[in-house]
């Protein structure tokens, strides 16, 4: 298999911390914690992203701010922590500030995580799922495999994922459904090179797919991203924009 997005590295620990309140909650589901974030209304006709966290995790506060923002436009919002508890600012003096940490921390937590998600997924749809749910989902960079698997099934109608990390060329061969890629023009994990590894894929298969491309911006942006710098902050929130329109034409679709 080809690789069409490199591992995590050293530009994947670059963060600007967000502010504001998380307004969700942490539930055990399947024994692993789960943030949830809840939409006003909850009825039996409901919207479900499910999200798949970068390497800060489902409980970083930028993480919980963007599920948030969904969850105010009506979806409910589910993240499993992978990480159980221990993500990679646990090895860090400070949180985006200290690049110099030994990578090894990567492939023993995505073989955890790989461990983690079956049953996990299995508990949400049993416990949250109706006969009129719209499932979908989300991701960053060491989630954006787990979007990738869940799009190779039946039950998810679209996905999306940002600057992505662990993808083979299999996993686009695989794709079943809708997907947006939200894309940094300067990105060690998904260069220009495998992005148009990525779409010759999908135009090849003929598969319903959008790329953004955002110059002036790196590898994070959309989740980590400086919101000090105007630039940086448009990219940020025209990516979290536009992954919710996507979102709302397929639900919108599958009702």
């Amino acid at each position: 298999m080809a690789t069409i997005a490199n591992s995590p590295g050293q530009c994947c620990l670059k963060s600007v911390e967000h502010t504001g309140t998380a307004r969700g909650t942490t539930e055990k589901i399947a024994g692993v914690d789960t943030y949830i974030s809840r939409p006003a209304n909850l009825g039996e006709d409901r919207r479900i992203i499910l999200f798949f966290a970068d390497v800060y995790g489902p409980f970083f506060l930028n993480s919980q701010l963007i599920m948030d923002y969904w969850a105010s436009h009506g979806y409910l919002v589910l993240a499993l922590d992978y990480f159980e508890g221990d993500p990679i600012q646990n090895y860090l003096p400070r949180v985006g500030k200290d690049y110099s940490i030994e990578f090894d921390f990567v492939p023993a937590k995505m073989i955890r995580a790989k461990q983690l998600a079956p049953p996990w997924l299995e508990a949400i749809r049993e416990q949250f799922g109706t006969l009129q749910t719209k499932w979908i989902t989300v991701g960053y960079c060491f989630g954006a495999s787990f979007v990738m698997d869940c799009l190779a099934t039946d039950w998810i109608i679209a996905g999306a994922f940002a600057h992505p990390a662990f993808l083979k060329d299999d996993h686009f061969k695989s794709l079943k459904q809708p997907l947006l890629l939200s894309c940094a023009e300067t990105d060690h994990t998904f260069p220009l090179e495998y992005r148009r590894k990525a779409e010759d894929i999908l135009v090849e298969k003929k598969a319903t797919y959008h790329i953004q491309v955002f110059s002036g911006v790196t590898h994070g942006f959309a989740l980590r991203g400086n919101v000090n710098d105007p630039v940086a902050k448009w990219a940020k929130e025209q990516s979290a924009e536009a992954i919710l329109s996507w979102f709302n034409m397929f639900c919108a679709k599958a009702a």
